[in-house]
């Protein structure tokens, strides 16, 4: 299935994924989750340090940039839409955790559309058993992708 995803690049960050690579990694992760029965839409935003800070700070509280912000989309009662939300998603950060991590810096990439979609869709990593889920559906449509398990050592 085809999912409407609106690309937003607010950054100048150098060897960013392509919109065809993001609108890749969206449909594995709605098509892959088996929570998905119609095309969704929403919006991916790439952005640099400064307006993920701003965002994490008013919105979670943490005065500092991080590499994926999910912002699920609540409608209003009665009103029924196929928008899952927003990602907002730091390219500075994505690329020094790749580093740090050695890996391939796309397949960090992947993971955290892969990440954000799948938070979109209510999932979390607060509590152990929550996180043991999420990690083990990520692990499984990344493999979809050929990408590695981003959880193992690297």
């Amino acid at each position: 299935m085809h999912h409407v995803v609106d690309i937003q690049f607010a950054s100048d960050a150098p060897e960013l994924p392509s919109s065809e690579d993001i609108q890749r990694w969206v449909n594995a992760a709605l098509n892959e989750s088996g929570d998905i029965t119609e095309p969704q839409e929403l919006t991916v935003r790439v952005v640099d340090s400064d307006e993920s800070q701003q965002l994490n700070q008013q919105y979670r509280g943490k005065d500092k940039p991080t590499n994926v912000l999910s912002f699920p989309f609540e409608a209003p009662p009665g009103i029924e839409l196929n928008l899952l939300g927003d990602l907002v998603i730091c390219a500075d950060v994505v690329k020094r955790e790749a580093d740090e991590q050695h890996k391939p810096e796309m397949h960090h990439w992947a993971h955290m559309i892969v990440h954000g979609v799948l938070h979109l869709l209510g999932y979390d990593h607060i509590q152990d058993d929550d996180a043991e889920v999420m990690e083990s559906r990520e692990i499984a449509i990344l493999s979809q992708l050929g990408i590695d398990d981003p959880y193992q050592d690297h």
